[in-house]
C-alpha cells in the first residue's frame, strides 16, 4: 500500500480551481455558495462593522472568505475571520499566516462536519480566541472562547418563525457591539 502524499500551500496555489481550500493535506472543494449563506455573511459584516472603523484600541480587521495558513497542510477558507488591531496594526496581506481573533462559519448543506469538527479542533489547537457557528438552515448561532486550552460555549441563539424583536445581543468578543440577531437571519 502506497503512502498518501499530503498536499501543501504549494499545491493549493497552483490549483486551476478557484473554489478550493487545504484540509488535512487534501485540496477540497468548496460548496458553491448559496443566497442565505452569503445574507447571512454580509449581515454579520455590517452588524460589526463599528468595530472594523475603530483605529485605536478595540478596533478589528474583518474579512470574508479569506485563506488563513495555519500548517504547511492546513489552509482553509474561513467564511469571516478578525485580527485585534491592537494586535497586528496593519492589515494582514495575501494568504493570511497570522493567526487570527475570530473565526465565524456559517454552515452548507453536506459540509457540516467540516465547521463543526474539522474546523472547531483546527482552530482550537492553533489557539483561536473565538470560534462561532452559524447555521442558515437550522437558524442558529453558538460562540465559543478558548479558555485554558479549550473550547466552551459562551453564547448560543436560535431563531423561531415568528421571533422578529430579539434583543441585541452582546456575544464576545463583540459584546461592546450589540448584534441585531434578527437582521442577520433575516427576520428584520
Amino acid at each position: 500500500m502506497e503512502a498518501r502524499k499530503l498536499k501543501g500551500l504549494t499545491d493549493l496555489l497552483q490549483s486551476p480551481e478557484e473554489r478550493v481550500e487545504l484540509i488535512n493535506g487534501e485540496i477540497v472543494r468548496r460548496p458553491m455558495a448559496r443566497f442565505e449563506h452569503s445574507a447571512i455573511q454580509s449581515g454579520l459584516i455590517e452588524e460589526v462593522s463599528p468595530v472594523k472603523r475603530k483605529s485605536d484600541s478595540g478596533g478589528w480587521w474583518i474579512v470574508t472568505e479569506i485563506s488563513v495558513r495555519y500548517s504547511e497542510h492546513e489552509c482553509p477558507t474561513q467564511d469571516l475571520a478578525g485580527w485585534r488591531k491592537e494586535r497586528s496594526p496593519s492589515p494582514p496581506t495575501g494568504v493570511v499566516e497570522l493567526t487570527p481573533d475570530w473565526v465565524c462559519e456559517i454552515t452548507s448543506p453536506g459540509h457540516e462536519s467540516k465547521d463543526l469538527f474539522h474546523h472547531f479542533l483546527l482552530l482550537q489547537r492553533y489557539q483561536v480566541p473565538y470560534y462561532w457557528v452559524i447555521s442558515p438552515e437550522e437558524r442558529t448561532l453558538i460562540a465559543y472562547r478558548l479558555t485554558d486550552g479549550r473550547y466552551g460555549v459562551v453564547f448560543t441563539a436560535q431563531m423561531d418563525d415568528e421571533e422578529t424583536d430579539l434583543e441585541r445581543a452582546q456575544i464576545p468578543p463583540f459584546e461592546s457591539n450589540p448584534i441585531d440577531l434578527c437582521y442577520i437571519f433575516g427576520a428584520a
